[in-house]
């Protein structure tokens, strides 16, 4: 039987309440922000994708462009750029086949693969090599636009899925909404778990591990695990509280 669960009421009337004043209120904002990218370089004000939140619901995620219009086709070649990538397995690891080896592979801390003989940490390190991959994060982004690069440190791209939240695809705070190539690769049990929690436009990883040169896919999954275990109204109250200063992050990812 399918699980799914659904945003508290109260959750839901603040949510509306509360986006349905920041949207009156950074109108001006908004309008200062459409010139600025407009005048920098031509292509729509809004980027769109298709993000998936709570219960696995796929839906249309709005920000404020911030990159090059050919961004997402630059992709796959920047993604030895990603923070969350960990290093690939190199030729020099691998052993090449030795009967003797082989036969003490289990006490050389050795494991057999199929181009040769692989160290223990090595091995690994290759077999969670797919789901390292699930976040992307790029280092230094050569996408981003100068404005771009503005807004993204500030978080101002972000303010335009105030219209999300008051449509219902997302709350004010909850876990990031992901996009489909990365909610693909979380398919294990316990990954599942962050998808029982609400999709929001702020949440506990970020005013917790945000700005950190350190980033593990490890941690942000656990932290999204117990948000959507945990999640109330005066946790709420807390990450909005704190995110105003984590909202200035200074490093380039």
């Amino acid at each position: 039987m399918k699980t799914t669960v659904q945003i508290p009421l109260a959750k839901r009337v603040f949510d509306i309440i509360v986006s349905s004043l920041l949207l009156i209120l950074l109108s001006p904002l908004f309008l200062l922000v459409a010139i600025l990218i407009k005048l920098e370089s031509k292509g729509p004000v809004f980027y769109y994708s298709y993000r998936v939140g709570m219960n696995y619901r796929i839906f249309k995620f709005y920000k404020f462009r911030s990159m090059r219009t050919d961004a997402d086709q630059l992709l796959d070649q920047l993604k030895h750029l990603n923070a969350y990538q960990q290093n690939e397995e190199n030729s020099q690891d691998i052993i090449p086949f030795d009967r003797e080896r082989i036969l003490h592979a289990g006490k050389e801390n050795l494991r057999v693969g199929s181009e040769g003989l692989i160290p223990e940490m090595v091995y690994e390190s290759t077999k969670n090599q797919s789901s390292q991959g699930a976040f992307v994060k790029l280092k230094n982004d050569p996408r981003i636009t100068r404005i771009g690069r503005i807004i993204r440190n500030s978080s101002i791209d972000e303010l335009p899925q105030l219209f999300n939240i008051l449509k219902g695809d997302m709350s004010l705070v909850g876990n990031r909404p992901l996009p489909l190539y990365e909610a693909e690769q979380l398919t294990s049990d316990e990954a599942i778990g962050r998808f029982l929690g609400p999709a929001g436009l702020t949440g506990l990883w970020q005013v917790t591990e945000r700005g950190k040169n350190t980033i593990g896919k490890d941690s942000r999954c656990q932290l999204d695990i117990e948000y959507a275990q945990k999640h109330n109204f005066w946790l709420d109250l807390k990450i909005l509280l704190k995110t105003p200063l984590a909202a200035f992050q200074h490093e380039n990812v």
